[in-house]
């Protein structure tokens, strides 16, 4: 890939829309890391996003557009914060 073909990483716009709790769309996707009818977790433009819910399942992924489209039960939500490397000893040494 040339480098003016590559996107800028904040580019894409992060939002969730749960319909229901039975269809939810996220956007600002960059790369989904698992899904199953229990749960899903995928990496956005705002940290790493994993959910729950029973029968689970993708109906749509398109991540040119950074967007997903899910059906299921949407039990929870949750963000896991991001992990700076060398983040704790970096603080102790200043």
């Amino acid at each position: 890939m040339k480098q003016q073909d590559a996107k800028p990483e904040q580019a894409l716009p992060h939002d969730l829309i749960l319909e229901g709790r039975n269809k939810l769309t996220v956007t600002g996707v960059r790369r989904v890391i698992r899904c199953d009818a229990e749960g899903a977790a995928m990496l956005t433009s705002k940290g790493t996003l994993e959910l729950t819910g029973a029968e689970l399942s993708v109906t749509s992924l398109d991540l040119d557009r950074g967007e997903v489209k899910l059906t299921g039960r949407v039990d929870t939500l949750e963000y896991t914060a991001e992990h700076t490397p060398g983040g704790f000893l970096r603080r102790l040494v200043r």
